[in-house]
């Protein structure tokens, strides 16, 4: 029997052995691991909502554009779209993340970090503080808030209760943002017009939860796979322009949230199985991103595949991620920065991606000439 500690260490096997969609007990409901599937899934709200009690983002968090649905989720979601679109983010904020990027690369010293909590973690933590306009705090404070609140989420997700460490962390966030609400100009004051403050609270909470998460994840992940695959690390650094594609083929791999939750709103057939109102309909990006249906040889990770961006990654549907061009921009200034410290590579006790919810690593441990 597929057990969670599987699922959390190496989920792929389970993955590849129950595509299209399995019933998994170990989590109570279906999972959906085909990429076909996973697509009618997340653009179907109707048949698959996010807006349940048992929504575990929601849980901890309270209600928000993540969880609910329709007119609801447009309500909560349109205030922060906006500044998030493509070209918005490219002139908004490409010379904070490479002014940051550049101060936390160039601290570096000693041949030694581990990656993660010298530059992936604090540069998508100063990012997301100041696409949202938050009051300043240090960057540790903010993922030992963030890191208690994922940690309790993850554990929703495998059916215990919200943790209290979880529930005092949302606390002091819910004060650190509401108290940067009243008289700033900012995207959460702006916000504020239309949404009360429990409401813009939690849209920021998922906001920095998915700014960090995902910023840190795709940072971290794309190290692990270049730093683990010489021959395609060599491709990269002889050509550059092969990075961005690295970056999507990492995320195809291993996306830094492996799955999005739904629940059935009513009795349907899919992919064979015979789902019922009410069921958990788990969505695994990550089983997804390695259908070998839509990507050949789909366990390698291989720097120049065409098809790589194809991946789920970013989910899709009404709930696509809003910050998933910052979230490339931040990931691609990070790296590029970081592969220019010479003969860079990874130590032994550097460990692999792993998780449930969210996959990465939980270091980065390198060394460098």
């Amino acid at each position: 029997m597929t057990t969670v500690d599987e699922l959390t260490t190496d989920p792929h096997p389970v993955l590849a052995r129950i595509r299209p969609v399995g019933w998994v007990e170990a989590l109570g409901g279906w999972v959906v691991s085909s990429r076909e599937l996973a697509m009618q899934v997340m653009r179907d709200p109707e048949s698959f909502t996010v807006d349940d009690p048992r929504f575990s983002t929601a849980q901890v968090v309270g209600p928000s554009m993540l969880s609910l649905d329709h007119s609801a989720h447009a309500a909560h979601r349109e205030p922060f779209e906006q500044p998030f679109g493509l070209a918005q983010t490219r002139s908004r904020f490409t010379g904070f993340v490479e002014e940051e990027t550049r101060r936390l690369v160039s601290a570096l010293s000693g041949g030694a970090a581990d990656l993660r909590r010298a530059v992936a973690g604090p540069l998508s933590v100063a990012v997301v503080a100041y696409s949202l306009g938050l009051p300043p705090t240090s960057a540790a404070t903010v993922l030992k808030w963030y890191e208690a609140i994922s940690d309790s989420v993850t554990g929703v997700s495998a059916g215990r209760p919200v943790t209290a460490s979880g529930a005092e962390a949302f606390s002091r966030l819910h004060e650190h943002v509401a108290g940067g609400i009243d008289g700033t100009d900012s995207l959460i004051a702006e916000a504020h017009a239309g949404l009360g403050t429990d409401e813009v609270v939690a849209n920021a909470a998922v906001l920095m939860f998915g700014g960090i998460e995902t910023t840190e994840g795709m940072i971290t992940n794309a190290l692990w796979h270049l730093l683990t695959n010489r021959s395609e690390l060599d491709l990269v650094l002889a050509d550059p322009s092969l990075l961005p594609n690295a970056l999507e083929e990492s995320l195809r791999l291993e996306p830094a949230a492996a799955v999005v939750d739904r629940y059935a709103t009513r009795d349907v057939s899919l992919g064979g199985a015979e789902i019922r109102e009410g069921d958990l309909v788990t969505v695994s990006l990550a089983g997804a991103g390695r259908d070998p249906a839509v990507f050949p040889d789909p366990d390698r990770y291989h720097v120049r595949r065409a098809n790589a961006r194809r991946h789920l990654a970013f989910a899709s549907g009404p709930h696509i991620c809003l910050g998933m061009h910052l979230a490339r921009l931040e990931a691609l200034t990070a790296l590029t920065a970081l592969l220019q410290l010479p003969d860079l590579r990874l130590t032994a006790d550097s460990p692999p991606p792993r998780g449930l919810v969210f996959r990465k690593p939980s270091a980065v441990n390198v060394v460098w000439s």
